[in-house]
């Protein structure tokens, strides 16, 4: 049975310098906001950070990069109008970027959780991407290797949780969220909801409560923060 955590700032706490944490969400929908704020709170740094993006405005992972909390991050779209704390750390050689196609990213992630030891792909083959990987040519055309991505912690945002650990999410606030469940040693879940073991229907379950170890209940935001932050 999961860990059910008085807070955002309990349910971090065992994550220390120098661990490799998969962040859920897709831009704003989704981003697991509290978890990060706590996680900023508690000190840890050196940390390899997996998400889509690297972070957005003034909130979120963006505020770990801005405090030189990130050693390292593996995401698909670093670059965007308001990334300007990566760019600041990018600029000054204070931070690693690894740069990863988003569907390669997906999947990287799905086969450390699914035990796969990874898998070739065409996306990548014949670009900068694709240095130092190996490679092969399946039915004529050329793919690249890419190796699972495993992680010490997954902050994740889901809708309700039952005391199983069994986890349902909101549209589009789902995206990374079950994959990266199960890749991490130990996912962190805050939830709007947490309902008694068998209130939710399992025909609906998305993420599994063997993928979950810690559970915090967040109060839900307004929609507008949910999904229209700016």
């Amino acid at each position: 049975m999961p860990i059910i955590a008085n807070s955002a700032a309990e349910a971090v706490a065992g994550i220390g310098d120098n661990s490799t944490v998969l962040i859920g969400g897709f831009g704003n929908a989704g981003q697991p906001m509290e978890l990060i704020d706590a996680l900023l709170d508690g000190g840890a740094t050196g940390l390899t950070v997996v998400n889509n993006n690297a972070g957005q405005g003034d909130a979120g992972l963006a505020l770990l990069i801005k405090e030189r909390r990130v050693r390292r991050i593996i995401c698909s779209f670093p670059r965007q109008s308001d990334s300007w704390h990566f760019d600041a750390a990018y600029r000054a050689g204070e931070i690693e970027l690894e740069l990863v196609p988003q569907g390669n990213l997906a999947e990287r992630i799905r086969a450390a959780g699914a035990g796969i030891g990874g898998f070739f792909t065409p996306t990548g083959f014949g670009t900068m991407l694709a240095e130092g990987k190996e490679t092969r040519v399946i039915d004529g055309r050329g793919h690249v290797y890419e190796s699972p991505i495993y992680a010490d912690f997954a902050l994740i945002k889901a809708l309700t949780a039952d005391r199983a650990g069994n986890l349902i999410y909101r549209k589009t606030a789902r995206n990374f969220g079950p994959i990266m469940a199960a890749a991490a040693t130990a996912s962190i879940v805050q939830v709007s909801n947490i309902v008694d073991t068998g209130g939710l229907d399992p025909e609906v379950v998305v993420t599994p409560g063997i993928y979950v170890n810690t559970i915090v209940r967040i109060p839900a935001a307004a929609p507008e923060r949910e999904e229209a932050r700016p």
